[in-house]
C-alpha cells in the first residue's frame, strides 16, 4: 500500500495558536523531532491545548515562536512514553505540513479529523449525573511500515446509543474533532495527580461492510 492510502485512513487538521516553546522529543535516524502546544479554539469559548510533533527537517531555520498562528495537517499518532514503566499512551499530531497564517480563519478547517480503522476494545458505556449517554472507544489506525496507531474515541447521544453494539474487529470511519481535558487522578494514598486526557470527540460514524 501507498503512502497517501495511509494518509486517508488518518488525517488531521488544525489551526490555532503556539502556546509553548518547541522542546526536544526524540530522534530517529539522525532526524529530530519536536514537541509544542497549540491552542485551538471549539465553536464556544472553551478550547483544546492539543500537542504536536515537528521534524526539524520541516522547521528549517523557522522558529515556531509562541502566539504564532498556524494552519496544520498532519495524522494523529500515538506513542508509548519511554519514561513511564507503565508505557502510557502519548498522543501527538504529526505535522505533515503547516503554513502561518494571521488569525484564526473561519474559511479553513478549525479542528478536524479522520479516521478507517479497526475497534480493538469493547465498547464502554456509560451515563453521566444528569443523565447523558456516552461511549468511549479505541480505534486501532494501519500506519505504513506495519504499524498502527490507537486512538480514543468518545460518542454522546444518539452515537453513543449506536456505537455501544459495535464489535471488536468492526471496521469504522471516525469524523470528529480532537479534544483536551483535565482530571484527578487519585492514588491509593489519597493523594490527587492534575492529569490530561486526549481523545477524538466523534461527530460521524460509518460502518464499513464487506
Amino acid at each position: 500500500m501507498g503512502s497517501n492510502l495511509f494518509e486517508e485512513y488518518n488525517n488531521v487538521k488544525l489551526q490555532g495558536k503556539i502556546i509553548s516553546d518547541k522542546i526536544f522529543n526524540h530522534e530517529i535516524f539522525g532526524e529530530k523531532f519536536y514537541k509544542l502546544e497549540l491552542e485551538v479554539p471549539r465553536l464556544s469559548d472553551a478550547v483544546d491545548i492539543i500537542p504536536i510533533l515537528v521534524s526539524e527537517r520541516l522547521l528549517g531555520n523557522d522558529e515556531m515562536k509562541l502566539n504564532t498562528y498556524i494552519y496544520v495537517e498532519g495524522q494523529y499518532r500515538s506513542y508509548n512514553d519511554q519514561n513511564d514503566s507503565k508505557h502510557r499512551l502519548v498522543l501527538m499530531v504529526f505535522v505533515k505540513s503547516y503554513n502561518k497564517i494571521k488569525g484564526i480563519d473561519l474559511t479553513m478547517s478549525q479542528n478536524e479529523i479522520l479516521l478507517n480503522g479497526f475497534l480493538c476494545k469493547p465498547p464502554v458505556y456509560r451515563t453521566t449525573p444528569l443523565g447523558r449517554e456516552i461511549v468511549d472507544m479505541l480505534v486501532a489506525v494501519n500506519r505504513a511500515y506495519n504499524k498502527s496507531d490507537y486512538i480514543p474515541v468518545i460518542a454522546w447521544g444518539r452515537n453513543a446509543k449506536f456505537c455501544k453494539d459495535l464489535k471488536i474487529g468492526q471496521n469504522i470511519i471516525v469524523n470528529g474533532r480532537i479534544q483536551s481535558r483535565q482530571y484527578e487522578k487519585k492514588f491509593p494514598d489519597g493523594t490527587l495527580q492534575k492529569r490530561k486526557a486526549y481523545e477524538v470527540s466523534l461527530n460521524k460514524l460509518e460502518l464499513i461492510t464487506e
